[in-house]
């Protein structure tokens, strides 16, 4: 069995790319997602909501756990040296914040219990059970959200359908999530290639015998307006390896964004590369990487995930528009929407361009802050509405920021019978009142209030032009 385990830590802020090597490494790079084969189709995303990025994932064909940890994983098919076996990665990610960290010394350290068994029928195939190590340098890595943490792990299986059961477990806690799916693993002929792999890091291989060094984004996911390329790994090794690749990305509605050939280096007995795919040409939401030997109808393909911000996943870019309905004015929005797919990519970093209060620095400040405020809102007020940046409240912070001065009526006088909260706004010179008429902090704006409010976002709007 050729088989390879990996944790690895990865620090948010960095440039560096990821440590590749056993047990678990000393953080080193930053945020990505992942790719990969198995798993059911989902719907629409809301956002910050745990069950519906498992939606999203899902519909990737990624694999997301239920449970107390939100993990996602990928698997993925490489050649091995004889066609009655095929090379199996499976790779997997979880958010730091999800494991109890204890201070060691100068660093902090937790520990968790990684556990894959693949069957075939009743048989159990393939058991393996890692406990892995996690150690960083500052009790801020400990509460990251991103994909921080990853396991991977390599398999020979036989080409054939699998049940493949995932667990993971936090060392410290009864926190634990699992996972189980049906897997067909396929039968790689000598021509072909594998799975485009979304990697942060490979060092390609030169031989079908030997295993890639790499570390794989199980989440699949790049970020529009941070990263700049996917490193995309195209596997091909044997003497009857391709030497050149074609590469189409599509969107929604199939509809084609790039296209372009790949030169393949010669590298011992094969060809394999680590090729850059732009973010820049793939479009918001979820995309299409077809992979094929230029004159042959066989495909290889991965979904890629590019979303607006880490924990905010967009499935399409129609659906990006109801995330910014309070950052920027209905023209410029209709400007954007109007675009045609195949411009896109091009109409979105103009926009991006156009809203960045700093435009000297590499990311939008302007979006940054305003996504940043709805993920605040989806946890100050999630009892004012089904979902906290959508309720009254949470529209006034969102496309307004905090307020200058929070009067409560209910602090000065605990015996009215209907309690008001005014949120004051000194640039804007408005006052934006809030009824609460059930005494269970339900707060509503009335139809002034929320003409009131709707006339401030208008004037904040357009003071951004």
């Amino acid at each position: 069995m050729a088989a390879a385990t990996m944790a690895a830590m990865m620090a948010a802020c960095s440039g560096k790319r990821p440590a590749v090597g056993p047990g678990s490494a000393i953080p080193n790079s930053g945020p990505g997602g992942g790719a990969g084969a198995a798993g059911a189709a989902g719907g629409g995303v809301v956002a910050g909501s745990p069950a519906d990025m498992q939606r999203l994932y899902r519909s990737m064909g990624l694999i997301a756990g239920t449970g107390a940890i939100p993990f996602v994983s990928s698997v993925s098919f490489l050649r091995s040296p004889t066609p009655d076996s095929t090379l199996t990665l499976v790779a997997l990610s979880l958010p730091a914040r999800v494991l109890g960290f204890t201070r060691q010394g100068e660093r902090y350290a937790a520990s968790y219990v990684a556990r894959l068994e693949v069957r075939q029928g009743s048989t159990v195939v393939k058991l393996i059970e890692a406990t892995e190590k996690v150690l960083v340098p500052t009790f801020r890595e400990t509460s990251r959200t991103d994909e921080s943490i990853i396991w991977q792990q390599f398999l020979k299986l036989a080409p054939g359908r699998y049940s493949v059961a995932l667990s993971i477990k936090d060392e410290s806690s009864i926190r634990n999530a699992s996972e189980e799916v049906q897997l067909e693993v396929p039968r790689l002929s000598p021509d072909m290639f594998g799975s485009p792999l979304p990697v942060y890091e490979a060092i390609p291989r030169s031989t079908a015998d030997s295993l890639p060094r790499l570390l794989a984004r199980p989440r699949s996911t790049v970020v529009f307006g941070q990263d700049s390329v996917l490193p995309l790994y195209l596997d091909a090794v044997g003497s009857a390896a391709p030497t050149r690749a074609h590469l189409r990305i599509t969107g929604d509605g199939d509809t084609r964004l790039f296209d372009t050939d790949i030169e393949l280096p010669a590298r011992g007995d094969g060809h394999s590369t680590t090729y850059g795919v732009p973010v820049a040409k793939m479009g918001i939401g979820i995309n299409t990487l077809l992979v094929s030997v230029p004159g042959r109808a066989d495909t290889a393909r991965a979904r890629v995930l590019v979303s607006l911000g880490d924990d905010l996943p967009i499935a399409s870019f129609d659906e990006m528009f109801a995330y910014l309905r309070y950052f920027t004015t209905a023209d410029r929005l209709k400007t954007l929407r109007d675009a045609t797919p195949a411009f896109r990519p091009e109409a979105w970093a103009a926009f991006l361009k156009a809203t960045d209060p700093i435009p000297g620095t590499s990311e939008n400040e302007g979006l940054r802050d305003y996504f940043a405020r709805i993920r605040v809102a989806n946890i100050r007020f999630r009892d004012d509405g089904p979902v906290g940046w959508q309720s009254d409240r949470g529209t006034a912070f969102v496309a307004l920021g905090d307020p200058d001065n929070i009067v409560d009526t209910g602090m000065t006088d605990p015996n009215a019978r209907v309690r008001q909260q005014i949120w004051e706004y000194r640039e804007l010179r408005v006052q934006i009142v809030f009824i609460d008429q059930t005494g269970f902090g339900r707060w509503r704006l009335s139809t002034q209030g929320r003409a009131e409010l709707d006339n401030a976002i208008r004037r904040r709007m357009a003071s951004r032009q």
